[in-house]
């Protein structure tokens, strides 16, 4: 017993000058969220800002802030910050958002959605590849996550937040992470060589894959072999790899101007991996679409699956080379991007991918790896340390939007065409009719529902407060769509004033004027507003202008909640589905329109009132008029002008005119102007008290 109270005495003892000696003795709340089993913290490292995190003396991981590593900055114009813990094996053990101003999870689609994005990444290890949003397909090469609809930029800058300040503290503190190189491709190192010399020499790598290499592999893998090739046939499958940008291999193969194209064809930083195939199973399919990653071919450094995909260098040109290669049956071109984290003078893997299933309606792949060391002689110290940048958030998402984009711009450019030639083309009546219906449901549905085009007022006085803080572009650059519409209406304005935006391109005001459509259509009587009551109530929209903006220099968040008098979000952004008292009042919006022509956009819109006002004295004033046009016609301010923008002379109010045209086909159409007519039948002077005598 003396000796069992002895050896407690000393475990306490022990444990006590633990903690004692221990350089930190309360454990923060939200890192005991992340560690729950953790009993002390140590101190932040010097060398990177890392908290260590223990269970007595064994390590569990580290906690950190990415905010200390990464400052991509988000849809808000504002980095996203997240507290990340992390294993001693790369592990993912839980994440949380410390700070962040997305504003479609603070007032649209709400933070849960924000928590059960981020979630995704718990338990999963930071050497994987993470595609967010992508589609899965069959191997084990990348991690596919579910994005969040309506908040696609904002889940690329978090996902590129979470996984880049991940990689860079474990590649400083964990055991098998490669730390980047310090070396680069010798530009100057070159030396004539045959291709079966740069093969030999190491500077081509060849796989060969032999049939006696799948004996004893499970029987679905040879059945699954077995289609692709002669089971007869002794090669299962034969490639080369070989990086064209290296130039002792690039310059031997490929003719002066051939390279001088590739060259032309790579961004700073990406590096072309050519790859044949010259017998049996090949690493692309039949169904291979360009531009993609080839099915059946991986590389991986590391354990990282290294992102390639096809660079469609031979879409417009054949094959050439300036010396014989080997027959071969496919050939491709690979892109690998600046931000791939491919080391060329370290040892990677390339490897085929045979698909097969193992089980009903599964699949799976067999890879046949290729592990290879380029030669020294290929790279040298990079004196200057200048590593390779990752392609910026908002390059990837211009060319992940080139459709969408190339569709917008041919609009505005057509649009810009026909407000050019609006005066000879306004007297096809039934033409600009049928191009102004077909312009808004173009606007409402692929510029707003589709491609998620809405302006709002949110983004005027972003602007004003980056311009007080200090601008940067690459927020505005994040949405391509709206930074290029932007672009136009800020030109447009000094031209021709607001209203090529608020009647051609804003989708909200096109939904309003589709159920102007409908009121007309299902003859509801509309609600004339007195001119009076009228001037009072336009100015309602550049009070609530100056209120937002004045909050916004107070409160961005408060600002940003004030703006949901917008029903942009609502509407366009989300769907309608969103809490109820936003979709009430989007739908009371859209229930006046029915009455009242355009009702938020005549009185409360801000967005339209900021533009209004920039664009109060436009350089061009299309809209033609006559001298009868107030003096003594009233037709188009009485029966024409859905926003009552006609003064009482017949003069055109271009702070409010939505520019819908209907004035001057009016005025072009003898059909429907009244002037002529009245110069061609005057009206009989009426005489008082005369009477017509009778005949007798």
């Amino acid at each position: 017993m003396l000796k069992a109270l002895l050896f407690l005495f000393v475990a306490i003892t022990s444990i006590s000058l633990v903690f004692a000696q221990s350089d930190a003795t309360e454990i923060p709340e939200e890192v005991h969220r992340i560690f729950p089993t953790a009993t002390r913290v140590g101190a932040e490292h010097a060398d990177i800002n890392v908290t260590p995190v223990y269970q007595l003396q064994q390590l569990l991981g580290y906690v950190f802030e990415s905010k200390n590593f990464v400052d991509f900055i988000g849809f808000s114009g504002k980095p996203v910050n997240v507290l990340i813990g992390l294993d001693t094996q790369g592990n993912f053990v839980d994440l949380t958002i410390k700070k962040h101003s997305e504003p479609i999870f603070l007032h649209g689609l709400g933070e849960q959605s924000l928590r059960d994005f981020i979630a995704q990444y718990k338990n999963h290890n930071v050497k994987e590849r993470f595609v967010v949003g992508g589609k899965s397909h069959v191997g084990k090469n990348a991690t596919y996550f579910d994005g969040v609809t309506k908040a696609t930029v904002s889940v690329l800058v978090i996902n590129d937040t979470i996984v880049t300040s991940a990689l860079a503290v474990a590649r400083a503190k964990l055991d098998g992470f490669v730390v980047p190189s310090s070396r680069i491709i010798n530009p100057d190192y070159f030396e004539a060589l045959t291709f079966e010399q740069l093969v030999k020499a190491g500077y081509i790598q060849k796989q060969t894959i032999y049939r006696n290499e799948l004996d004893g592999l499970a029987t679905e893998i040879v059945d699954a072999a077995n289609t692709f090739s002669d089971p007869q046939v002794p090669l299962f499958s034969e490639h080369y790899y070989g990086f064209l940008s290296i130039p002792v291999v690039g310059k031997n193969l490929l003719s002066n101007d051939e390279y001088a194209r590739l060259q032309e064809s790579l961004k700073p930083g990406e590096v072309a991996l050519f790859i044949i195939n010259t017998h049996g199973f090949s690493f692309v399919s039949d169904e291979f679409i360009p531009q993609t990653a080839p099915e059946f071919f991986r590389l991986s450094q590391s354990a990282f699956t290294i992102d390639a995909r096809d660079l469609d260098f031979y879409s417009f040109y054949d094959p050439s080379f300036k010396q014989p290669i080997p027959e071969f049956k496919t050939i491709k071109i690979l892109r690998i991007k600046s931000q791939g984290g491919l080391s060329l003078d370290q040892e990677m893997t390339a490897s085929i991918s045979l698909p097969f299933s193992p089980r009903f309606m599964e699949q799976d792949e067999h890879l046949f790896n290729h592990t290879f060391l380029l030669p020294d002689v290929l790279f040298m110290e990079n004196s200057e340390a200048q590593q390779s940048t990752a392609m910026p958030l908002w390059q990837q998402l211009w060319k992940s939007r080139w459709l969408e984009l190339s569709i917008t711009i041919t609009y505005l450019i057509v649009l810009s065409l026909f407000f050019g030639f609006q005066r000879k083309l306004m007297k096809y009546t039934r033409m600009v009719h049928a191009v102004r219906g077909a312009s808004l449901l173009f606007v409402l549905f692929f510029i707003g529902i589709y491609a998620q085009g809405q302006l709002s007022v949110v983004n005027i006085y972003t602007l004003l407060l980056d311009l007080a803080d200090g601008f940067s572009i690459e927020v505005y650059l994040l949405d391509p769509v709206i930074f290029v519409l932007w672009c136009f209406v800020f030109v447009s304005l000094f031209i021709v004033g607001r209203g090529l935006y608020c009647g051609w391109l804003c989708p909200f005001g096109a939904l309003q004027e589709v159920m102007a459509v409908v009121a007309q259509k299902l003859k509801i009587r509309q609600i004339r507003i007195k001119p009076k009551h009228h001037k009072y109530a336009q100015k309602l929209k550049y009070v609530v202008l100056v209120v937002l903006v004045a909050t916004s220099f107070y409160s961005l968040t408060l600002a940003e909640k004030l703006a949901e008098i917008e029903p942009f979000k609502t509407s366009i952004t989300l769907y309608f589905v969103r809490y109820w008292p936003f979709v009430l009042y989007a739908l009371l919006l859209l229930g006046l329109s029915l009455k009242i022509h355009k009702v938020y956009c005549r009185y409360l819109c801000p967005l339209g009132a900021g533009l209004a006002i920039l664009g109060r004295f436009p350089l061009v004033k299309l809209l033609e008029r006559r001298k009868e046009c107030g003096n003594p016609c009233q037709l188009c301010k009485q029966k024409k002008c859905g926003v009552d923008a006609i003064e009482q002379d017949g003069s055109i109010d271009y702070a409010e005119c939505v520019q819908c045209f209907e004035c001057v086909v009016t005025l072009d159409n003898p059909n429907l102007c009244k002037i002529d007519k009245y110069k061609k039948n005057k009206v009989p002077t009426r005489v008082k008290n005369f009477h017509p005598v009778r005949a007798e």
